[in-house]
């Protein structure tokens, strides 16, 4: 999904073909899956070309244009018992990744759980976003909460209770999203907490939150969560940040519960990148998802 209209910086739209240069299919393969599909649903115009529009919402129209078809496709693919795995892109396609695998668990009487892996909150609205960015409002509206063109993206409702949704590697929060995600009633770890509790026992809480409380998960996993050390590719560096090992372990972990049905990887921007390392990293934190074990 080569879509960074989200975004401030651009460059994440070459995410994707970064990803897949640094060998993803292979690795796939190599697990023993089978690619369908390596090519983007939707073909994206030149941001510059287009008239941001709504200073707090920029470039609501297209993302939400493009974000409808990413849903239609990730329900087709769900639907047909194949795991959707979304490359972005800004974090703004998970609007469309999480109505799609929301729909399908909606029809299969489903309760829909999301593992957020990032180092924001992205629970602005056009009340609080000090950007006007829609990657930093995705997951609110997913919950819910702000404009109703990306509320009731694809069906027309909230897509996933904000009780089922848990984060992890939090530390740069706005105010008025802090405000609104302790008022949704989210579960988050932040990198404090990692400090303080350290990371394995992290790991058996958000395995614990989700157990018995859902029956899918999705995760969305953002580059920028990680230390800038390991990750340097991205939009938003930020230091202190998750460790290489701590992201692939916990994709290990969390794919052991048997119950994650889908995943996004985002903001990987080639333009920032050094000898594609953020890409090559991205790859293997979707294979250790996708069940590659070191022994």
């Amino acid at each position: 999904m080569p879509l960074d209209f989200g975004a401030s910086r651009h460059g994440s739209d070459m995410g994707p073909s970064a990803i897949r240069l640094a060998g993803l299919r292979e690795k796939l393969e190599s697990l023993g899956h089978r690619v369908r599909q390596s090519a983007s649903p939707v073909r994206t115009l030149p941001q510059e070309t287009l008239d941001p529009g709504n200073p707090k919402a920029k470039y609501l129209a297209p993302i939400t244009r493009w974000c409808e078809a990413l849903a239609k496709e990730v329900c087709r693919a769900a639907a047909a018992g194949e795991f959707p795995l979304v490359l972005g892109g800004d974090h703004s396609v998970a609007l469309g990744s999480i109505a799609g695998i929301s729909a399908v668990a909606a029809e299969r009487g489903e309760r829909l759980g999301v593992l957020y892996v990032d180092a924001h909150g992205d629970f602005n609205t056009t009340e609080t976003t000090p950007s006007g960015n829609i990657h930093g409002q995705c997951l609110a509206a997913s919950c819910g909460y702000g404009l109703p063109q990306l509320v009731n993206l694809h069906r027309g409702t909230r897509k996933v209770d904000p009780a089922n949704v848990c984060f992890v590697g939090l530390r740069d929060l706005d105010r008025g999203e802090k405000a609104l995600m302790r008022e949704a009633g989210v579960t988050a770890f932040t990198m404090s907490d990692i400090d303080r509790l350290g990371f394995p026992e992290i790991i058996r809480r958000v395995k614990a939150f989700f157990n018995g409380r859902v029956d899918c998960i999705h995760v969305s996993f953002d580059m920028d969560v990680l230390d800038p050390m390991f990750a340097p590719g991205t939009g938003i560096p930020l230091a202190a940040g998750l460790s290489n090992r701590e992201a692939l372990l916990l994709m290990e972990e969390i794919a052991e519960t048997g119950i994650v049905r889908s995943a996004e990887i985002v903001e990987v921007n080639p333009v920032l990148d050094i000898r594609n390392q953020t890409a090559i990293l991205a790859v293997a934190l979707v294979a250790r998802l996708l069940g590659e074990k070191i022994y």
